[in-house]
């Protein structure tokens, strides 16, 4: 082996020391980031757009693994945790699934059942009303004589929405008494009693409009639950 020779092996010598050096300090360096990091656990990142009041289902995360010191508490780290619930926000995609973006879905209670109306979408709904919300139901009838007149009547008061539809046109050969072309299917948590009033003034009153009602302010004393102008006094 000529001198030129032993150099190249040195060198070469050399270099795969410098590369085992450095796989070495590799190795430390992740091994070192891994104990900072701590162990991973399982959670769920929303792999699509999930509408607000819209039910949650598997199809909507996937799993992921996270370090478990940088989880919040709130995240979701079992499917059973939201299952048969819907989204109380618009959840985006990729968002972290936690449990305070969900919330029950809303259930009859004894003696109640469910009754849907189309409300028209610019003067009934307005975008503010959600499931959950309480409303008062207002409903504006014709006299029935001409002397009468007109009068406009709470018929339920604190009704509670259970689900909000998707605006849609309305047929439009149904009522021309209509404000808006399109209308929303508003379904409400009733009383046997409740619902008659309801399906009377859908059937037969001009308009039937909802109000917002402020949580915990849904009473109405009679007395000022139908209104004429006529015998306004203010």
């Amino acid at each position: 082996m000529n001198s030129r020779q032993r150099r190249g092996v040195v060198l070469l010598v050399i270099s795969v020391l410098f590369a085992a050096a450095a796989f070495v300090g590799v190795v430390a360096v992740v091994s070192n980031a891994r104990s900072q990091v701590g162990p991973k656990v399982t959670a769920y990142e929303l792999s699509a757009d999930v509408p607000a009041y819209s039910s949650l289902d598997s199809s909507d995360v996937h799993r992921i693994s996270v370090p478990k010191k940088w989880l919040p508490d709130t995240a979701v780290r079992d499917l059973g945790q939201v299952q048969g619930k819907i989204a109380a926000v618009p959840l985006k995609k990729g968002s972290l699934l936690q449990s305070d973006m969900v919330a029950p879905k809303l259930e009859l209670k004894p003696g109640q059942m469910e009754m849907a109306i189309m409300i028209d979408a610019e003067t009934g709904v307005a975008g503010k009303i959600t499931p959950g919300s309480r409303v008062n139901i207002f409903a504006t009838f014709e006299p029935r004589k001409d002397t009468d007149p007109d009068v406009s009547r709470i018929i339920v008061a604190g009704a509670q929405v259970i689900d909000v539809g998707q605006i849609k046109a309305f047929d439009q050969t149904d009522n021309n008494q209509r404000v808006s072309a399109q209308g929303v299917p508003i379904t409400f948590a009733l009383s046997a009693e409740d619902a008659q009033r309801v399906a009377y003034a859908e059937s037969f009153a001009r308009h039937v409009r909802l109000a917002l009602v402020a949580p915990g302010d849904d009473a109405v004393p009679p007395s000022a639950r139908s209104y004429t102008l006529a015998g306004d006094k203010s």
